[in-house]
């Protein structure tokens, strides 16, 4: 269902049919359908101040071929990903996350940050049973809600408090069209998603503090 390919900068998840994909990406924002998710790791050589981004990724999704990708930026090395899947019932959820912890934030405050603090939460996720659009926005819900528990648990402590994500953070949605009208917590969809995205943002939140001692 979600075929992995590294090959840095680039990082690939790839799907075996085109996918209706739900995100706040950078190039492909909302409900758009496609094959791939791509991460593209970036450092702060490659993203000066007066850089307009938004060309500067079509450039290079153009000069690799690969424009139809939906492309998450992160400053963590791709070749940290981590790749986790669970299974409710019969449905599975897939996910493939990154995670740097160096912009984290507690919801509700912010810690005045420089340009060498970024980093980001990136998260894909897909499962193999079609959704409705609203349940398919219940179900981004869901990884949302999975990612903060799992920083949480992480003890990241910030002077706000506990951090509950980064300032960065996004995630991407994937699941066929189709006539599932709920994702929550009560269902089987919710416990795969959750469970998926909360062992892989778990994993590697304390992969990331590890990279830090």
């Amino acid at each position: 269902m979600m075929q992995v390919t590294l090959n840095r900068p680039w990082l690939e998840a790839r799907f075996d049919t085109p996918l209706r994909v739900l995100s706040w990406s950078i190039n492909k924002p909302g409900f758009t359908k496609a094959s791939r998710i791509l991460w593209r790791e970036v450092r702060n050589a490659d993203l000066p101040a007066d850089l307009d981004v938004d060309q500067w990724l079509d450039d290079e999704l153009r000069r690799t071929d690969q424009a139809d990708a939906v492309v998450l930026l992160t400053s963590r090395e791709v070749t940290a990903y981590v790749l986790k899947q669970a299974t409710c019932a019969d449905i599975m959820a897939v996910c493939l996350a990154t995670v740097g912890l160096s912009n984290a934030e507690r919801i509700g405050y912010r810690v005045p940050r420089n340009s060498q603090d970024w980093g980001t939460i990136n998260v894909a996720v897909s499962v193999d049973i079609g959704l409705t659009k609203a349940a398919q926005i219940e179900a981004l819900t869901i990884a949302a809600q999975a990612r903060t528990a799992a920083v949480m648990n992480a003890g990241v402590k910030l002077p706000t408090g506990r951090a509950t994500g980064t300032g960065t953070d996004c995630i991407a949605m994937a699941a066929p069209k189709g006539e599932q009208r709920y994702a929550g917590l009560h269902t089987e969809i919710g416990e795969a998603i959750g469970r998926a995205v909360y062992d892989a943002v778990a994993e590697g939140a304390q992969d990331w503090i590890k990279s830090r001692d």
